[in-house]
């Protein structure tokens, strides 16, 4: 049976409900210095406000190294009633200090991520249920190869998903000549972030037609110029016949992203995400993407 791996255990992917495909609640890098999420209260505050404007389930890309308090996860789970799917992986060498990249050197990556995803994160139990790594700006360099290969090997060794950060929404065709050409992994197990950074319509329609799923995330960074062209980059897909291929999420990085300290945070996906792409794709669709997607994507036959 295809079930998804939730800080609380394992629930059938039917059941995952309205979620929140790419966020964080907690988060630590020397590229966000005096940013943090790390704060228990505001991580709850803002779970609740989600779960209030209807939101079911969060997947948090946080991995391993940057702060994830996977210990905390299960309790915020059970006091909002929000599920939370936890990752391993690693992101850029930029989001670690030279120290911590030093360690991971001598490392057995792909070891690490599936011990994290079948045994648990450290001693907390908590058992990861995605694998976030992450590609460069129009290239994959060689931390990045190093990762994605470990990821694709925990892949294989547990069907887990890989999520993939683009930056800037870039590489997406490089990540995929790697993970599923070169590496083997099935493109509907690749989970493609950010794309909405870098909206070329030529590029999504290529990567939706390997069978990988698009990730629509980031509208709570405020700064962000492309994010009213969205909608416009959704209906395109949609129209091309790769609706079903598509996945929405907040991608809340900053403190001051959060609703609760004044930001848009995990609610804007549902009180203003929601409508507006209802008027491109119609609400039909978005409600797809938002509660069916994320079980098929984030659901495997655990090893």
């Amino acid at each position: 049976m295809t079930r998804v791996r939730t800080v609380l255990g394992d629930i059938p992917a039917e059941e995952l409900g309205v979620c929140d495909a790419h966020d964080h609640l907690f988060l630590r890098s020397p590229r966000l210095p005096g940013q943090e999420l790390d704060d228990v209260r505001a991580a709850r505050s803002e779970l609740a406000a989600f779960r209030a404007a209807g939101g079911a389930a969060v997947a948090q890309w946080t991995p391993h190294g940057m702060g994830r308090r996977a210990a905390d996860l299960p309790e915020l789970s059970r006091a909002t009633g929000v599920r939370i799917v936890c990752a391993t992986g690693l992101h850029q060498a930029a989001h670690y200090d030279p120290g911590a990249l030093d360690r991971l050197r001598g490392v057995r990556l792909a070891d690490l991520f599936v011990s994290e995803l079948t045994e648990g994160i450290g001693t907390t139990g908590v058992r990861a249920g995605l694998i976030k790594v992450a590609g460069g700006f129009h290239g994959l360099d060689a931390h990045a190869r190093r990762t994605m290969a470990a990821a694709a090997e925990a892949h294989h060794a547990t069907g887990a998903p890989i999520a993939v950060h683009l930056e800037l929404g870039t590489g997406a065709l490089d990540v995929l000549d790697l993970l599923c050409g070169e590496c083997g992994v099935p493109a509907e197990r690749v989970i493609l972030g950010h794309l909405n950074r870098s909206p070329d319509p030529v590029t999504h329609r290529q990567a939706a037609a390997s069978g990988c799923w698009l990730a629509f995330d980031g509208p709570s960074r405020a700064h962000h110029a492309t994010d009213w062209r969205m909608p416009e980059a959704v209906r395109d897909l949609a129209e091309a016949g790769f609706g079903d291929r598509l996945l929405l999420g907040g991608d809340t990085v900053t403190a001051g992203a959060r609703s609760v300290d004044g930001g848009p945070g995990m609610p804007y996906l549902l009180r203003r995400v929601r409508q507006r792409l209802a008027e491109a794709v119609g609400a039909e669709l978005v409600d797809r993407v938002l509660t069916v997607h994320p079980g098929r994507a984030f659901g495997t036959d655990w090893s």
